[in-house]
C-alpha cells in the first residue's frame, strides 16, 4: 500500500495475478481472512444483509479513490470465488494495477488486447460486452458510468473494470 507523507501519497503498484488474486486477497481465501485484510486496503463500504457470504463485499480506497470487490458466491460461501477491481476515479491516482508488468486501467483497451494476444492468450468477447482472457480467469470491461477518458469517437479509451476468477475454484 502506498504511504502519506504530509498531503502526498507515494506511488502504488498492485499486482493482478491470474488464478491467485490481488493486494493480500487471494481466491479461495476464507471469509475471516478476507474480512482481516480488507481494513489495509480500505474501509469495507457495502455488505450484504446478515454480514455473512453468500455476497459481495465493496472495500472503497478513498485515498486512491478505488474499490475492490470481493466475491463469495460458490456453494462454499466462506470462500472468496471472485475478486473486482474498479478503476480509480481520478486520472492523477498515483496507483498502478499491473497483470505481467503492464498497467492494465492505463494502456488502451484496444493495445491491452492486441498484447495479451501477442502473449499467446485468447481473448474474446462475451455476450455481455466482456472481454475475457479465459485461460487466465480474468475478465475486462468499460461498463461503469464515471467520467473516464474517450477516444476521437466518445468510446471509453480504458477498462474500468477487471475481475479475477479461478474456474477450478467455481
Amino acid at each position: 500500500m502506498g504511504y502519506t507523507i504530509p498531503g502526498w501519497l507515494i506511488e502504488l503498484n498492485v499486482e493482478l495475478i491470474p488464478h491467485v488474486g490481488t493486494a493480500s486477497f487471494r481466491l479461495g481465501m476464507p471469509f475471516g481472512q478476507a474480512m482481516t485484510e480488507a481494513p489495509a486496503w480500505g474501509r469495507v463500504d457495502h455488505a450484504p444483509a446478515g454480514g455473512r457470504p453468500p455476497g459481495k463485499w465493496v472495500v472503497l480506497n478513498e485515498p486512491y479513490d478505488f474499490e475492490f470487490v470481493l466475491l463469495f458466491e460458490s456453494e462454499r460461501h466462506e470462500e472468496l470465488t471472485g475478486i473486482e477491481v474498479w478503476r480509480f476515479r481520478k486520472e492523477s491516482a498515483d496507483i498502478r494495477f499491473l497483470l505481467d508488468g503492464v498497467d492494465v486501467f492505463r494502456t488502451p483497451s484496444e493495445d491491452l488486447v492486441q498484447l495479451l494476444e501477442s502473449r499467446g492468450h485468447e481473448v474474446v468477447e462475451s455476450d455481455y460486452g466482456f472481454d475475457e482472457v479465459p485461460a487466465l480467469g480474468l475478465r475486462f470491461a468499460n461498463n461503469s458510468s464515471f467520467e473516464y477518458p474517450t477516444d476521437d469517437e466518445g468510446d471509453p479509451l480504458y477498462y474500468d473494470y477487471v475481475l479475477l476468477s479461478d474456474p477450478k475454484q467455481a
